[in-house]
């Protein structure tokens, strides 16, 4: 079992200063792509436990969700040493979420790597 964090407007701002990657997912629970992308991040957690992986739910703390600007969900917000370098929504699988970030890592070259092997 990972350890996925639940952030909250009290939490959030602790969470940023914190160094390296910090990947949050933005969700709802009456969401049904949410709940397709719920054990994807969980088994993304799993294979890369170096990077921080966190959960917001939106109807609990609209005012994060609202900072971040999410429009959509699911949502992953990624953040390297507290600042965002991207930000993608729609499902992705555990893989190939685990495999982009660890290509945003090195490179901090955000553009597209999620989407393309987002699940539609």
């Amino acid at each position: 079992m990972s350890n996925i964090e639940t952030l909250t407007q009290h939490t959030i701002g602790d969470a940023m200063r914190q160094e390296g990657l910090l990947v949050i997912d933005f969700w709802a629970p009456w969401c049904g792509p949410c709940r397709t992308m719920a054990p994807q991040f969980e088994r993304a957690a799993q294979l890369r436990p170096q990077y921080r992986f966190t959960k917001v739910n939106v109807d609990e703390q609209p005012t994060v969700a609202s900072a971040f600007q999410v429009r959509s969900i699911p949502t992953l917000v990624v953040i390297s040493d507290g600042e965002v370098i991207g930000a993608y929504p729609g499902v992705v699988g555990a893989e190939q979420l685990a495999g982009a970030l660890d290509e945003l890592v090195p490179t901090g070259e955000p553009d597209t790597v999620l989407q393309e092997g987002a699940i539609r």
